[in-house]
């Protein structure tokens, strides 16, 4: 992860300040003491510095003794918190084309973590990791706001009910986790605080077969023209790579063309090149990187040979799969397999610090499509 000055949504944080007042801590002192005010936090669409963000969570234990207000927050974070993401998740037709709109415009949500989403027929995976440094204690209360705040979502977009679910938390088990089995009866939980920080929820049911009650092709249209202006915005701010990133994370099958990922975005493949270049990248280099990511990720799943993986990326044979993952990891994927512990399918890890991807020769290739 990269240090980087990002701006989230104040939005968020204005719901715990909310919190604190209601419990009667000295909120304007605290938010002082991070360079914000109550003002700033309310104002509608404001974006705030998520290293005074970070400043203001280390110095939060300063002024309350209470350890669940990450959980609390998370549980009050509904869909609709989201703004024009929030509208366009619940004008879906279904919570799998819900969360695939999150996923796609998660960076609107939370620029400092990511969001991976993968379906089948019998579940649904969720990925949340960081994307820049934090402190210890800003990730963990992320990471929990996150974990809780997907299951209020997934809640609420299938009208009050929620699945049966796996959520596995990467931050150690909180002092409040008779919350966590008194208040989340259909979820298992599992507490991983030595694997890499991140937030994985499965969902054990089909998303696509569970239908929306709000769903509206017109308001979906309408959402997503907004968030695409917003990566407009975005492209003229220098994040545009983000974006791009963030798109190819999404899918969870083989990678996009760039001309498929021109038409998702509304965009000239020839903006598209312009864009990530002033930022110093190129859309074969990203797609190279994301590529490669997944295919470690799926060698490392258990059921999934070298050459279902080669074809899950879309390549014409596993022998043009090898040649391209040696090029970028110095050894076969066979060989990478066995250095790595096996997992189940869709236990995602974050996959930081595997291996070094260079934008240069050796670019993993897909064959036509």
């Amino acid at each position: 992860m990269q240090a980087g000055e990002v701006y989230v949504p104040a939005r968020y944080y204005a719901r715990l300040t909310a919190l604190l007042q209601a419990d009667g801590a000295e909120v304007e002192c605290l938010l002082q003491s991070s360079g914000l005010s109550i003002a700033q936090l309310n104002e509608a669409e404001a974006q705030i510095r998520f290293s005074r963000v970070d400043h203001l969570l280390q110095q939060l234990p300063r002024f309350t003794t209470r350890t669940d207000l990450p959980f609390e927050t998370g549980r009050r974070l509904t869909a609709s918190a989201h703004s024009f993401v929030g509208f366009g998740m619940l004008s879906s037709a279904t919570v799998d084309e819900a969360l695939r709109f999150e996923a796609r415009y998660f960076a609107l949500v939370m620029p400092s973590f990511t969001m991976r989403y993968s379906s089948a027929r019998d579940h649904a995976d969720l990925l949340f990791t960081p994307r820049i440094a934090m402190s210890h204690l800003c990730l963990f209360f992320h990471l929990e706001a996150i974990a809780l705040a997907a299951l209020r979502e997934v809640s609420d977009l299938n009208g009050g009910r929620l699945p049966p679910c796996t959520l596995h938390c990467g931050y150690p088990e909180p002092a409040h986790v008779a919350r966590y089995h008194r208040e989340l009866g259909n979820v298992a939980i599992r507490f991983e605080s030595g694997n890499p920080a991140s937030v994985r929820l499965r969902i054990a049911e089909d998303p696509r077969a569970l239908r929306m009650n709000m769903a509206d092709s017109h308001a979906l249209q309408v959402a997503e023209v907004r968030c695409r202006a917003l990566i407009q915005r975005a492209a003229d701010g220098g994040r545009f790579a983000d974006w791009v990133t963030m798109t190819l994370r999404e899918v969870s099958d083989a990678l996009p063309t760039l001309d498929e990922l021109a038409a998702s975005l509304n965009l000239s493949r020839r903006t598209i090149n312009r864009y990530l270049a002033r930022e110093g990248t190129s859309f074969r280099a990203l797609a190279g990187e994301i590529q490669h990511q997944i295919a470690c990720e799926r060698l490392t799943a258990k059921g999934m040979s070298v050459t279902e993986v080669a074809y899950s990326l879309g390549f014409s044979d596993a022998s043009n799969f090898s040649r391209a993952f040696r090029d970028r990891a110095g050894c076969s994927p066979g060989q990478y397999r066995k250095r790595r512990p096996s997992r189940s399918p869709g236990a995602f890890d974050a996959l930081q610090g595997d291996t070094h991807i260079d934008a240069a020769p050796g670019e993993m290739r897909k064959h036509p499509r």
